[in-house]
């Protein structure tokens, strides 16, 4: 299980220590890791070296476009947080449990750079599973037992995103960080939140997985798609048509609509397009260990 972790105030620094997998992404590599399909294609993006890209094309500057993108959605996550406070201290089980759902709505779009940029708060808000701080050990507790007395682990989640608030506008926005962070978000929703989900206690998994490929849509559109049209026609087409492909697959009524192995079908086809643009715009191909890191 993870270890409980100290909480933080806004500002604080984050060591970077050396450390396993976490629970998270050992949990989506256990299955998918496996299966992921080696292909030529993929074989190949990854030993390609990186190019400069077109001239007029700025990754960095396309990256700094996408920043208030990121702000917007952890504000939105935070205010959703503070409200699920507010409900719980009234007593309102209905009220905390919508805002608990309106909270998540950003932080999944936000999972493009979460775990790649601020791994221990990406731990402390959204562990699963086993989680005993977070979005999920509240989840649990509000969904499963319709209990309120929740105000410690709200608090804990409310000064993680309010430290995230602040750090956001200070991360060095490294574009290859970002393509990593897409292509990684494309291989969690191929994996285990098909099949059973994320968030089994509020039954919103197939909300999650909506979220998350708005986040992969908008990054792409936001940082890469410019950058891409510059040097690959056929990508630039290619990528877009993925993305609503994979948008398709989870456009049903419920989780059960979801067929597991297209979205993993789709979430792979994504991925080595993305590792396959990467040399082209003068970036790494991201490897299969950062992707299911």
């Amino acid at each position: 299980m993870l270890q409980k972790a100290s909480v933080r105030r806004p500002g604080d620094r984050i060591a970077q220590p050396k450390r396993p997998v976490s629970l998270k992404r050992r949990h989506l590599a256990g299955g998918m890791l496996a299966g992921f399909c080696l292909t030529t294609a993929l074989a190949a993006a990854w030993a390609a070296p990186a190019v400069p890209p077109a001239a007029g094309v700025n990754l960095a500057q396309s990256a700094e476009q996408y920043r208030p993108l990121m702000t917007r959605d952890i504000d939105q996550s935070l205010a959703g947080a503070r409200l699920l406070r507010a409900r719980l201290v009234a007593g309102d089980v209905a009220g905390a449990q919508k805002a608990w759902i309106d909270s998540r709505v950003g932080w999944e779009r936000a999972e493009v750079f979460t775990s790649g940029f601020v791994p221990d708060l990406d731990e402390e808000i959204d562990a699963w599973p086993n989680a005993l701080l977070g979005f999920h050990a509240i989840e649990a507790k509000l969904f499963g037992a319709k209990r309120t007395d929740l105000t410690p682990e709200t608090d804990a989640l409310i000064l993680h995103l309010e430290d995230l608030d602040v750090k956001i506008h200070h991360l060095d926005l490294l574009p290859q960080r970002l393509l990593n962070g897409t292509a990684r978000l494309a291989y969690e929703v191929g994996e285990s939140k098909a099949g059973g989900g994320e968030s089994a206690f509020s039954g919103t998994s197939l909300n999650d997985m909506r979220n998350n490929v708005d986040g992969i849509d908008t990054a792409y559109r936001t940082i890469f798609a410019a950058a891409v049209e510059a040097n690959d026609t056929r990508l630039a087409t290619a990528i877009p048509q993925k993305i609503s492909e994979l948008k398709k697959e989870v456009d049903g009524r419920d989780l059960k609509s979801v067929d597991p192995a297209k979205l993993r079908a789709r979430s792979e086809e994504l991925i080595v397009l993305l590792q396959q643009a990467a040399p082209k715009i003068g970036l790494r191909s991201p490897t299969l260990e950062e992707i299911a890191q």
